[in-house]
């Protein structure tokens, strides 16, 4: 069983799983693109400012689990790193997609991580989703748990077991205020909550763009 990580720890095994899959011609990461996968504003709760010692302390906590590795780019002069998640935690594709999500956005509902999966895992129903998240609970030791809804929702939430997180004590209205955008939603409006997450979505596109640019510049560096 993997131990308690810290939330630096989870945020960066996150975003490196991320990145493997929606970013695979970028994939192994510098420590400079993994800095700045942490750091974007899109698909994010909470928004944070890691350092690159923040980043190097987590590498070494992640290492030590052998949840990472170095890896060596071909022609590159920067070192690359990458993660060991699935073979480590003996996950499928589809639970390290979940796992992935709420590594990177807190306490999610079933249908929330179909809804933000989509680069990483093609789901194919929300069923298939419940699924996933079973089989998670339902292990030797569980990678995943239920927690209370939010006010006004029909769905369970679920989070990962694995470390620490930063928000366990924010309650749905803070987290209804996304700093990146300015957007700030009253309460659960299905509508407003589409109009949200569609800005995510055009955040999260343009932090792809400048992540692969970033990539681009560091191959001459």
């Amino acid at each position: 069983m993997i131990g308690n990580l810290s939330a630096e720890a989870v945020r960066v095994l996150g975003a490196m799983i991320e990145k493997e899959r929606s970013t695979p011609e970028y994939y192994p990461l510098t420590l400079n693109a993994l800095k700045t996968a942490c750091n974007q504003k899109s698909n994010r709760f909470p928004v944070v400012s890691y350092s690159e010692s923040d980043v190097i302390r987590a590498l070494d906590e992640l290492e030590k689990w052998r949840l990472v590795g170095h890896a060596s780019g071909a022609g590159s002069r920067s070192q690359k790193f990458q993660h060991a998640a699935g073979h480590a935690m003996e996950l499928s594709e589809a639970e390290t997609a979940v796992m992935a999500c709420l590594f990177l956005r807190g306490a999610q509902t079933p249908g929330e991580i179909k809804g933000r999966t989509g680069r990483l895992y093609p789901f194919e129903s929300l069923e298939e989703v419940d699924t996933t998240l079973s089989n998670l609970q339902a292990r030797d030791e569980p990678l995943v748990a239920s927690v209370a809804r939010r006010p006004g929702q029909k769905e369970d939430r679920f989070v990962h077991l694995v470390g620490e997180e930063d928000v366990s004590n924010q309650s749905y209205q803070d987290a209804a205020s996304d700093p990146s955008t300015g957007v700030t939603l009253s309460g659960p409006s299905d509508s407003d909550a589409d109009i949200h997450e569609q800005v995510l979505l055009l955040r999260d596109e343009l932090d792809r763009l400048r992540a692969e640019f970033d990539a681009f510049r560091e191959q001459f560096d």
